[in-house]
C-alpha cells in the first residue's frame, strides 16, 4: 500500500505515539449492532451514533430537526423517542437532506424501519441547512436540532486507497468552513431554550472543538455549553470524543449546547 505522507504526518502530529494504535483500530471493522428500540425492523448502527442521537434533549414540545439526516440511522433513534400523539397534530421530526439521491434513500430507511404511527410524525425535506438560518421566517422554528455534519471521515479515507492518496492538508480546513456555516445556521433555527447537538465522525480538532468553539465565540451572549453526560469516550472542553482504540466504537465527536431563554 502506498503511503500518503501528508495524511500520516497530519494525524501523527495530533495523536503522537497513539496514532499507530488508533490507525489500526480504524482499519478494523467496528461492530455495528441491531438497534431495535421502537422500530418495526432493526437497523444496524455503530453504538457511538446512538449515543450522539440520544444526546439531543427532547424536553420541549415542538418540531425537531435532523439537519443532515441521511442515511437515517440517527433519525431512527430520534424517531423512536418521539412522544405519542395524534398524526393530525402534525409532524414532530423533520429529517432534512440536501442531496436528492440521499434523500430518496433516507425516505426508504424511514419507511422500512418505522411503525406507520411513528412514520406519520416524521417528514423529509431537502433545504440547504447552511442557508436556512438566514431566513427570518425560519429562525426559532425548532425546539431541538441534531447536526451530524459532513466531515473528513478519516476511517473511510483509510479504507479507500484512492481517497487516501487524494487527501490534502487543506481538506479539514475546507470542511470546517462548511461545518461552521451549518452550525451557525442551525443555531439561528433553534428556539430559545432549545437543545443543539453537533457531531462528526472526524478525528481532527479543527472540525470538532474548532467548529464548536466558534459557536461560543460568535453567540457568547445567547449560547451555553451543555456537554453530553454519557460516560463513554474522552472528555474535551465542549463535548466528548469517542475513539475505537479505547472504546470499540466510533469515531464520534459529540458536543451539545443550549440556547439561552
Amino acid at each position: 500500500m502506498t503511503v500518503n505522507d501528508d495524511f500520516e504526518a497530519w494525524y501523527r502530529n495530533i495523536y503522537g505515539s497513539r496514532w499507530k494504535r488508533l490507525r489500526e483500530s480504524l482499519l478494523d471493522s467496528v461492530t455495528a449492532f441491531p438497534y431495535t428500540e421502537g422500530l418495526a425492523l432493526p437497523y444496524r448502527l455503530n453504538r457511538a451514533s446512538v449515543l450522539a442521537a440520544e444526546s439531543l434533549r427532547l424536553d420541549a414540545e415542538g418540531l425537531i430537526l435532523d439537519a443532515c439526516a441521511a442515511p437515517g440511522g440517527k433519525s431512527l433513534v430520534i424517531a423512536s423517542r418521539l412522544k405519542s400523539g395524534r398524526p393530525e397534530s402534525g409532524p414532530q421530526l423533520l429529517c432534512n437532506e440536501l442531496s436528492a439521491e440521499r434523500r430518496r434513500r433516507l425516505s426508504e430507511v424511514l419507511d422500512r424501519h418505522l411503525f406507520p404511527e411513528t412514520r406519520s410524525r416524521v417528514r423529509v425535506s431537502g433545504f440547504d441547512a447552511a442557508a436556512q438560518g438566514g431566513r427570518k421566517s425560519e429562525q426559532g422554528r425548532f425546539c431541538a436540532i441534531l447536526l451530524d455534519a459532513p466531515c473528513s471521515s478519516e476511517e473511510h479515507v483509510l479504507k479507500d486507497q484512492k481517497a487516501y492518496m487524494a487527501w490534502k492538508p487543506g481538506r479539514p480546513r475546507f470542511l470546517a468552513q462548511r461545518q461552521w456555516a451549518l452550525l451557525s445556521s442551525c443555531f439561528l433555527l433553534l428556539e430559545k431554550g432549545g437543545s443543539l447537538v453537533y457531531s462528526t465522525c472526524a478525528l481532527n480538532p479543527e472540525e470538532n472543538e474548532g467548529v464548536a468553539g466558534r459557536l461560543l465565540k460568535k453567540y457568547s451572549d445567547t449560547v451555553e455549553p451543555d456537554p453530553p453526560a454519557f460516560p463513554e469516550g474522552e472528555a474535551s472542553p465542549l463535548g466528548r470524543m469517542i475513539l475505537p482504540d479505547t472504546s470499540g466504537m466510533g469515531p464520534m465527536y459529540v458536543a451539545r449546547f443550549r440556547k439561552k431563554a
